[in-house]
């Protein structure tokens, strides 16, 4: 069953593999991850083979895991399509910095992912970090939407990259 996941507000199938669902490759065929479909990769992953991920064709994307420094990336950044920040847990938060600091800092104007433990009520406020893509829970989805409508105004100013309607500031 295709994974479903929360980008731009809408409920969508999750078109990214991970190297690790890419399977092994047929006798004969590219090694997996090579076949042009849009791959995820953990840092690691890519750190480790960063001259094949540059030579591949379709699009990349890199997982960040919380003490992930968003520099290891940014030399690297204009070749990602997505870049997910991952929640391991609900008092975790080190992803909402790395989200404003590509947002912000690095300009990063592609997907932007937050992966992991992700729930509803973290919604509105990873999208005013610069979330536009959320993978959450199968029986949270449809109802998570209006996780985005929690509040109408801000007092502090942030980047609403995630949110599809402007605050009114306070």
């Amino acid at each position: 069953m295709p994974r479903k996941l929360l980008l731009d507000g809408r409920v969508v199938v999750d078109e990214w593999r991970r190297l690790a669902e890419a399977g092994a490759p047929e006798p004969g065929m590219a090694r997996a991850g090579d076949d042009g479909s849009a791959l995820l990769l953990t840092l690691d992953e890519w750190l480790s083979d960063r001259d094949r991920w540059l030579k591949r064709r379709g699009r990349l994307g890199v997982i960040l895991a919380p003490a992930h420094k968003v520099e290891r990336i940014a030399p690297d950044l204009a070749r990602f399509d997505l870049v997910a920040a991952e929640f391991p847990n609900p008092s975790d938060g080190r992803g909402y910095t790395q989200g404003r600091q590509l947002r912000e800092q690095r300009k990063f104007a592609g997907e932007l992912r937050a992966i992991g433990y992700v729930r509803r009520d973290q919604l509105f406020f990873l999208a005013r970090c610069g979330f536009n893509s959320f993978e959450l829970p199968e029986s949270e989805l449809d109802g998570a939407r209006a996780g985005f409508s929690v509040f109408s105004a801000a007092y502090q100013p942030a980047n609403e990259a995630g949110l599809a309607v402007a605050l009114r500031r306070c």
